[in-house]
């Protein structure tokens, strides 16, 4: 009969390299991504997306007041490219989902600086990813901004 006895340490060294090996390719499979996937934040229900709004100071309603589903034409007129122009001075470019479907969340905002009726806050969602958004008062002769909560009013789109 043939008996193999191992030594602690040598368990020790190849668990050790084991785990070195696993920690760089969780860290090669992270940077992979990272440059892969398109930039945005993940916000993957409704509770992440409002939570989102309140740290950049918004109070917000907990529940969006509307969620549409949309297609991000192909082909943009004068409204698309000036609404792009909005989002790319935020980080965001929605040219790179022109196509694509995506779902527009609208929360209600409560602390707009002049405390007007009627503010919005608007996320627009690509696969779990926040791609662009806006605040905006929906009356006659409303605003539109960005996502930051500024202490005056941006200029109207």
């Amino acid at each position: 009969m043939f008996v193999k006895t191992i030594k602690i340490k040598k368990i020790a060294r190849i668990l050790g390299i084991i785990l070195v090996a696993l920690i760089i390719a969780l860290a090669a499979v992270y940077v992979f991504n990272r440059v892969i996937a398109p930039s945005g934040t993940v916000l993957s229900s409704e509770a992440d997306q409002a939570a989102f709004l309140k740290e950049l100071g918004w109070k917000v309603s907990e529940k969006p007041i509307d969620v549409r589903s949309v297609i991000i034409p192909q082909e943009w007129n004068d409204v698309y490219a000036e609404y792009n122009k909005l989002q790319l001075q935020q980080g965001f470019d929605l040219d790179k989902y022109r196509g694509k479907n995506a779902e527009i969340y609208t929360y209600e905002v409560y602390n707009y600086g002049d405390s007007r009726p009627n503010i919005v806050a608007n996320l627009i969602i690509c696969d779990s990813k926040l791609i662009g958004g806006d605040v905006c008062c929906t009356e006659l002769g409303g605003f539109m901004q960005g996502l930051a909560k500024a202490e005056t009013t941006a200029g109207t789109l």
